[in-house]
């Protein structure tokens, strides 16, 4: 049965953030861990860490300071919408995130997207308001397993990373910001 859904996980970003990893909406598993791509079947975090090399992210705490290591802000689309589970497909009544305050403290250089109603529902709402396309990724989500192979997407993600090598342009050398949330 679809239900009204408000986003209650806060961004990850800080002023060292280079790219924006928007999904949808958090996944009911992601909801009640209180952090992004939390049901253990997602090949989120998997696939990031293949791509840097690095053991897996266990936990919120890891998961953070994963993403801000790498200079990666993580958030959604939307702030709100009717759902069903957590079907994307089923998703009305969208209302965007409001993308301002992330790209106010952070060079972001692009936003990719994990999976085709997050391509989607940026386009529509939050494209015009950034002044950036997205790029779309496909969604790591163990419901796309039987469209996506784990190397498939691994290859598409790659795309990340030429951007998170790329020197700093806009930042004073040394400059270290605080990331987002924190005293």
């Amino acid at each position: 049965m679809p239900e009204r859904i408000f986003h209650t996980i806060e961004p990850v970003f800080d002023s060292r953030s280079r790219i924006l990893i928007l999904g949808t909406m958090p996944s009911p598993k992601s909801r009640e861990e209180g952090f992004f791509y939390a049901h253990p079947q997602n090949r989120f975090w998997p696939v990031l860490a293949e791509l840097f090399g690095e053991p897996l992210p266990v936990g919120r705490n890891a998961r953070r300071a994963f993403a801000l290591c790498h200079r990666i802000a993580l958030w959604d689309v939307l702030s709100s919408c009717t759902i069903e589970g957590a079907d994307d497909g089923s998703i009305r009544d969208a209302a965007p995130n409001d993308l301002s305050p992330i790209f106010a403290a952070a060079d972001i250089r692009a936003v990719f997207t994990t999976g085709g109603a997050a391509s989607r529902l940026y386009r529509k709402h939050l494209a015009a308001k950034t002044g950036m396309d997205c790029v779309p990724l496909p969604s790591t989500s163990p419901a796309n397993c039987r469209f996506f192979t784990y190397g498939q997407i691994l290859d598409a993600y790659r795309a990340i990373l030429p951007l998170l090598s790329e020197p700093d342009q806009h930042m004073p050398a040394g400059q270290k910001g605080k990331p987002h949330g924190t005293a």
